[in-house]
């Protein structure tokens, strides 16, 4: 493929993902083809984190102005946040651009007890950034995006247990799309920051052996953390050998302190909780941008918008096709069938137009027999029972984790 053609706004067109328009400008419509696709992704994460021990929660998306300016975001992010006044009430709301004040707010509805920690919470995080206009870039930059948030409260004792548990997910989750290999970096304390020089001290020391006591060898990138605490970054290396930075652990003493979140520790005093960030993808447009481009549109099985086309032969195996079109909506494949009256051919070229990865051919032959023709993207086909053509279906369309205790 030529490199235009592997854009991801030029598969997004092709593939019937996605568009963009100027009355939303940095904006997504997604099409039911994407959304199947974002779907199928954010579900995946979704299963990820709640093995990890994760709980998922919802925060709003409008808040008070004053809670931005107390946990510091107003000071850094200000200029790219969206504002408005709230006549009613006399005061100014923004738009969250992340999600890490609301989820001190859960925590902070009632008194913990040190039993309680570790106490971890995710999101997929609706945020928007005023970005600049010539800054947007299909998925890559946009102004409304989500963010697969997550955050733990610990005491700290436990940062080194959470961020392994964390690093042991990203692996998994990486592995799972593809990416079994990733670069580490170690983002230090930026010139503008919140806390003291011995908080950072602190901070920086923790996060570097808990990544060492992970298994994690990492680079130093000087004066890059955030602005509340030093980060690891997660590189993916695409195949056109394009780094994409994804994932973060990110270590926090300031906002639980700016935030008043507390806990009740082992001697029944109050105690400051240890704060940390998490992401697996970072933005879930821009990491689907990284996956149509690294696999040309040729998505796996698990991600693929539509994994099967049902095609029939001739309009004597229609009600043949139609009862294996339930069969798979039962089992929870997403396929589509195609009954036009085409040549099989046809119908074959077009589904790889799709880039659809399995074709499925039903005849009369086919209906007689009880069978199914599936044809894979490489080339190879095969023939199966009908209830047995279904099973290899359903394997085939599971991410690789699922499929494996199938």
């Amino acid at each position: 493929m030529a490199v235009n053609d592997i854009d991801h706004r030029v598969l997004g067109k092709k593939l019937d993902l996605f568009h963009q328009q100027e009355e939303g400008a940095g904006m997504v419509f997604w099409h039911p083809r994407g959304w199947a696709l974002y779907r199928a992704l954010e579900d995946h994460v979704r299963d990820r984190m709640r093995r990890a021990g994760f709980r998922e929660i919802r925060t709003p998306q409008l808040l008070a102005r004053s809670l931005w300016e107390k946990s510091g975001h107003w000071d850094k992010f200000g200029a790219a946040m969206y504002s408005l006044d709230d006549a009613q009430e006399g005061r100014a709301l923004c738009l969250k651009p992340m999600s890490c004040p609301c989820h001190v707010q859960v925590f902070n509805q009632r008194v913990r007890s040190y039993r309680e920690l570790p106490d971890r919470y995710s999101e997929f995080g609706a945020c928007h950034r005023d970005e600049p206009s010539g800054s947007l870039e299909g998925l890559k930059r946009t102004r409304a995006f989500v963010q697969d948030d997550a955050h733990v409260f610990c005491s700290h004792a436990q940062i080194e247990a959470e961020v392994g548990r964390f690093c042991a997910l990203l692996r998994a989750v990486y592995a799972d799309l593809g990416f079994p290999d990733f670069k580490v970096v170690l983002a230090t304390r930026p010139a503008l920051r919140a806390g003291s020089d011995s908080t950072w001290d602190r901070a920086e020391a923790a996060l570097a052996s808990a990544a060492r006591a992970a298994g994690l060898a990492f680079d130093v990138l000087e004066g890059e953390g955030a602005f509340y605490g030093p980060k690891l970054e997660f590189h993916l290396t695409d195949s056109r050998a394009r780094s994409w930075q994804c994932g973060t652990v990110q270590l926090d003493f300031v906002l639980p302190e700016r935030l008043d979140a507390e806990f009740v520790n082992e001697r029944n005093e109050r105690e400051r909780p240890v704060m940390i960030h998490h992401a697996v993808l970072g933005s879930m447009e821009r990491f689907i941008a990284m996956l149509l481009e690294h696999y040309e549109g040729w998505l796996p099985v698990w991600l693929a918008p539509e994994q099967v086309v049902v095609a029939s032969i001739s309009d004597a195996s229609l009600g043949y096709a139609a009862e294996f079109m339930q069969a798979l909506d039962e089992a929870g494949i997403r396929a589509s069938l195609d009954n036009r009256p085409e040549r099989l051919e046809k119908k074959i070229v077009d589904a790889r137009e799709k880039q659809v990865p399995i074709l499925v051919a039903l005849g009369s032959r086919d209906e007689r027999d009880r069978t199914i023709s599936v044809r894979l993207r490489d080339g190879r086909q095969s023939v199966f029972g009908f209830a047995e053509g279904v099973e290899y279906l359903r394997v085939a369309a599971l991410p690789p984790a699922v499929a494996s205790r199938a």
